[in-house]
């Protein structure tokens, strides 16, 4: 997984009303021994968490991000920190999620694979992922996305898996990124203020925008399976 830049990390981090929208369609399927991949600085998991949660094992391979976990949940005894590739877990879950983790990995397949060998039976795995490559930018190459993704790549059948849940979020996150690929092509980083603005103002909006279009439309996939 390609390194993710400490900066972006943070600003992300700050997003909290879209991080809690986004968990709220499937902290549902959360209970029991969870596996986060690519857990970052933690920006999802303290959303999540739930009195259902026995378990959760945050894998990072970023050294900062993993000194950062380790410091941000250390008094939190059910939280376990793993500089780790799923593949080498030695443990089944009751849910895996990957948030804004998978465009990161070069081989998605392959990683998917390896997930579902790790998900206990009517277990859940759950991506949040961006979504349309025509709206790929340099914020994307900057942070390591090999691809944003179509609808079809969710659609396909993995082995063992059924697939229980799939949708567009951010139908206004959508029109300011494509907005900010087209004028500010040479920027690095969104800015704070960027995203305070993208956050307290639009996000409210695109609630309501998301549920009249019925969730067809969006800057972000989620797709939920589950294991038969």
């Amino acid at each position: 997984m390609h390194k993710y830049p400490e900066p972006v990390t943070e600003v992300f981090d700050n997003a909290n009303f879209h991080i809690k929208y986004c968990v709220s369609f499937f902290k549902k399927y959360l209970k029991g021994d969870i596996l986060e991949v690519g857990a970052g600085c933690g920006s999802f998991t303290r959303h999540y968490f739930n009195k259902k949660i026995n378990s959760i094992l945050m894998t990072e391979l970023d050294k900062k991000n993993n000194l950062a976990l380790s410091k941000k949940f250390k008094h939190n005894k059910i939280i376990k920190i793993e500089k780790n590739t799923v593949s080498k877990i030695n443990k089944k879950f009751d849910a895996i999620l990957y948030l804004h983790v998978l465009e990161h990995i070069k081989d998605d397949n392959l990683e998917i694979k390896n997930a579902v060998k790790k998900l206990k039976k009517n277990g859940h795995l759950i991506f949040l992922v961006p979504a349309h490559n025509k709206i790929y930018s340099n914020l994307d190459k900057l942070v390591g996305h090999h691809r944003r993704y179509e609808l079809n790549f969710f659609k396909k059948k993995f082995n063992f898996v059924n697939r229980y849940d799939l949708r567009f979020l951010d139908s206004m996150g959508y029109i300011l990124y494509f907005l900010n690929k087209t004028f500010f092509k040479k920027e690095a980083y969104p800015s704070k203020l960027k995203i305070f603005i993208w956050d307290k103002f639009f996000t409210p909006v695109t609630i309501f925008i998301d549920y009249i279009l019925r969730y067809k439309f969006g800057k972000c996939i989620l797709a939920v399976y589950k294991k038969y």
